[in-house]
């Protein structure tokens, strides 16, 4: 009787024992999953083209969210959806592998649009604010009007599609210019040494599209107007994102950052 009496309660404080050594786990917090398409946003912006503007919005989660499109009004604006929604992917690419210093800003330059068209886009990812939507231009050799022929090739005098990091400002031949280093080998890896930088340029301003249609055009650099490119360059400068983007099957097809399957394990160059 005494043994039974004893293996009962040698069972129950076992029990007891096991119980409270698993009670840390059952009450444990977990980490919630990074969620790339919840954003939220509360409020609307007020959209003064050409500058800086200023709205209410709050953003604390990870960019990504299809709802931040239309909560900036991007597309009255002119910026294609699938520009955008690439842009984003190859930021968070690049971000997931250590290519973007500054994750704060974004800008978006839309070569699916005519250069009499504002089609560079300064987006503050940490206030939810377009910076700048403005006019830029893009190789002589590329096309007139549109932006459809591109080229890695030195002395091509052409654009280059693709996702590039900005770097340091330096005053050349064009006055205050921003470097670029293109991340996609094969693409746009050439820019250093095609010299490839963000400058401004008398030809990028609304007299010449009203004389002939479209903008003065560059020997490949995305020239932009001599009024507000230094307050464009000071705050893209430094390790922030900039994707060129065209329709063009080619790079479509070619880009290891768009073709991602957001593993940060890919090496893209």
């Amino acid at each position: 009787m005494k043994k039974f009496i004893f293996k009962k309660a040698y069972l129950f404080f076992s029990s007891l024992f096991i119980f409270i050594l698993h009670v840390p786990f059952v009450f444990a917090k977990t980490k919630t999953p990074v969620n790339f398409l919840d954003e939220k946003t509360t409020s609307n912006p007020i959209i003064i083209k050409d500058s800086p503007f200023v709205n209410s919005f709050n953003l604390n989660v990870t960019i990504g969210s299809t709802n931040l499109y239309d909560s900036l009004r991007l597309g009255s604006l002119g910026l294609a959806r699938q520009a955008f929604d690439y842009a984003l992917k190859g930021f968070n690419v690049m971000k997931s592998v250590g290519e973007v210093a500054n994750e704060n800003i974004i800008s978006i330059i839309d070569f699916s649009k005519p250069s009499s068209q504002k089609r560079l886009f300064v987006i503050d990812l940490a206030n939810c604010k377009v910076l700048f939507n403005t006019y830029v231009a893009h190789g002589m050799q590329s096309g007139k009007e549109f932006a459809n022929r591109f080229s890695n090739k030195p002395e091509s005098n052409k654009s280059s599609l693709g996702f590039y990091e900005t770097l340091s400002t330096y005053n050349g031949g064009n006055g205050y210019s921003l470097k670029l280093q293109g991340v996609e080998k094969g693409i746009n890896d050439n820019a250093n040494k095609r010299a490839i930088v963000i400058h401004g340029a008398d030809y990028v301003d609304e007299s010449f599209i009203h004389s002939q249609g479209y903008l003065g055009r560059s020997w490949g650099c995305p020239a932009l107007p001599q009024r507000l490119h230094k307050a464009v360059i000071d705050v893209i400068k430094n390790g922030t994102c900039l994707f060129i983007f065209s329709p063009d099957n080619n790079y479509l097809s070619h880009s290891k950052i768009l073709n991602h399957p957001m593993s940060p394990s890919l090496a893209f160059k």
